[in-house]
């Protein structure tokens, strides 16, 4: 089969363009970091977290394989929030090292750009698997309810509205998720796969804040997906769950040298509508 050309371009100077010297300078001077704040995430619950432009967080199986659903919204206005299907046009379906989260529209610009990944050498598996995806949704009590007849309070979705609670938030500000340390596919007949999470202990995925952020981070039900949760051999896999850790740090101001964080996007139009005119036979 041909590799077909992806639809979305990065040219020279596009938006699409990453500094792949400053990220990765980010990436391997970590001498040159502070840790400020450290967060356990307990299994089957959800934690949020504020994260400063120009900080770095990185999240990390503290015991072992766990999957995660990550949200992100603007700190100031949550209205601007990752949008997941625009990331998987401009970026990737999976990703990874120097991909970038981007924001709903009329904002569309990177939130979050990644800067390192230990999970960045699993590449496509037999199966055609990769890890970190943006195919899938998070789960949900009412999917669950339809499909078993039974309530379950713990799915990601739940997880996350009540993280974000505190911060005046409810679940319809929960959006489609980045699935941390998930392995996930395509299978013959079209449709998305989910494998046992491939990360060990200590794994990672880190990211640079473009903006002020609130992020929050639910450890998935489902633990390491290492055992059905659906169908004729579904079980609790309560055995497989287990907690993430959270690290937020403060970069050396010589390694932001020269960056700013990004501008909303630039169209300013009326998307071809135009304003009434005052009628001024009224004074109006």
């Amino acid at each position: 089969m041909l590799n077909y050309p992806a639809a979305y371009q990065s040219t020279k100077g596009s938006a699409l363009e990453v500094n792949e010297p400053f990220y990765r300078h980010i990436a391997e001077e970590r001498d040159q970091r502070e840790l400020i704040e450290s967060i356990v995430v307990p299994i089957r619950s959800g934690q949020a977290w504020s994260v400063p432009a120009g900080h770095v967080f990185r999240i990390v199986t503290i015991e072992g394989p766990q999957v995660a659903d990550l949200n992100l919204w603007n700190r100031h206005d949550p209205r601007e929030r990752m949008w997941a299907s625009r990331t998987r046009q401009l970026q990737q379906a999976h990703v990874s090292t120097l991909d970038r989260l981007w924001s709903t529209l009329p904002f569309l610009r990177p939130m979050v750009t990644i800067t390192d990944d230990s999970l960045a050498g699993y590449g496509v598996d037999e199966h055609g698997g990769r890890v970190h995806d943006l195919l899938g949704t998070r789960c949900d009590p009412y999917v669950n309810r339809m499909l078993t007849g039974e309530d379950f309070h713990f799915h990601c979705h739940s997880n996350l509205t009540r993280a974000i609670a505190p911060y005046g938030l409810t679940e319809y500000d929960v959006h489609d998720v980045l699935n941390v340390f998930q392995c996930t596919g395509l299978n013959l007949e079209d449709k998305y796969f989910m494998k046992a999470c491939p990360a060990k202990k200590g794994d990672y995925l880190e990211f640079f804040a473009e903006i002020d952020l609130l992020c929050a981070l639910s450890t998935c039900p489902g633990g390491d997906l290492s055992l059905p949760m659906w169908g004729p051999d579904a079980r609790d896999p309560l055995d497989v769950c287990r907690p993430l850790g959270v690290e937020i740090y403060r970069l050396a101001p010589a390694l932001l040298a020269g960056w700013s964080p990004p501008p909303v996007a630039e169209y300013r139009g009326l998307h071809g509508m135009t304003l009434p005119q005052p009628d001024w036979k009224y004074g109006c």
